[in-house]
């Protein structure tokens, strides 16, 4: 799903982000599930450097390297391929898919502390689904929208509800 985001962003033009494709598939991988935790001025600075091994220095010093690589390799393949589901913590959900479209906190939940994450997608002609995110130029070729609601108690995700469309 990352590789073909990745592909659309080179065809907007997206300045410095296109710096992205000088990655290796390895560190695209840990970019990308990082990135909702970056500022900007991060993103920035971190695509700026010239090699793997500055890369991976400033994740180490941003603390944000361990945030992926505490996962065994199986759980990173998941994240990685979005393959969200139950179990998963509110961490490795934004990995996955990025910062939710809407969220919302719960009351009346079996847990102290309850919340919504609602996802947009949009699933193109070829079969492939993207997250949706706002102002892309992917939302006209969409053939098909759905939004999974992602209910997370005390941080774990414990339900998954796919309905179609994208209404609120």
């Amino acid at each position: 799903m990352h590789r073909l985001l990745l592909a659309l962003l080179f065809v907007a033009g997206c300045g410095w982000e296109g710096r992205v494709r000088l990655l290796s598939d390895v560190e695209f991988d840990h970019y990308y599930a990082l990135k909702p935790f970056m500022p900007e001025e991060d993103r920035k600075a971190f695509l700026k450097l010239k090699t793997e091994e500055e890369r991976s220095a400033f994740l180490k010093e941003k603390g944000l390297w361990d945030r992926f690589y505490k996962y065994p390799e199986h759980v990173r393949k998941g994240i990685v391929s979005g393959a969200v589901q139950n179990g998963w913590t509110k961490d490795m959900v934004y990995m996955a898919w990025g910062a939710p479209f809407d969220k919302r906190a719960l009351a009346g939940r079996p847990a102290p502390r309850s919340e919504l994450l609602v996802y947009r997608f949009e699933k193109q002609e070829d079969g492939t689904v993207l997250v949706y995110l706002p102002n892309s130029k992917t939302e006209y070729k969409a053939v098909e929208r759905f939004t999974r609601d992602v209910y997370l108690d005390s941080d774990q995700v414990t339900e998954i509800v796919e309905r179609k469309g994208w209404s609120q």
